[in-house]
């Protein structure tokens, strides 16, 4: 089994899924111009899908509330300070500093303009 997408239930999943595509390097695989307005994005080597959307059937969670290390979306970069600054200039906020864990990894954890807990790494050791 592979995983395909995780989804998450957001206000505006245009515009979400469109500032993950010009800041993170996704592309858009399936989108849907009327309710739930979904978006199917997939990373820079088309193994992994993101879904944002919009079921006015259930509540939009406040991710802000929850803390980043109860759940985020982590993303593998070569350069980890130079994309937390390129992030938090085009609206995303600051959960602390760059850090090295005790393994080697670089990593710092952002939330984007929405409140969604991003996470970028730097691995020492590739895990995949």
């Amino acid at each position: 089994m592979k995983i395909e997408h995780t989804a998450y239930q957001v206000r505006d999943p245009v515009t979400v899924g469109q500032w993950y595509v010009d800041h993170l390097g996704m592309t858009i695989k399936r989108s849907q111009g009327e309710s739930p307005f979904m978006r199917f994005l997939a990373d820079d080597g088309d193994g992994v899908m993101l879904e944002f959307y919009n079921n006015p059937a259930v509540d939009v969670p406040d991710y802000r509330e929850r803390h980043p290390l109860a759940f985020h979306l982590a993303f593998l970069t070569e350069d980890v300070p130079g994309t937390r600054g390129r992030l938090l200039a085009a609206g995303a906020t600051a959960e602390g500093e760059v850090s090295v864990t005790p393994a080697g990894d670089e990593m710092a954890m952002l939330r984007d303009p929405w409140g969604l807990p991003v996470q970028l790494i730097k691995r020492r050791v590739p895990m995949i």
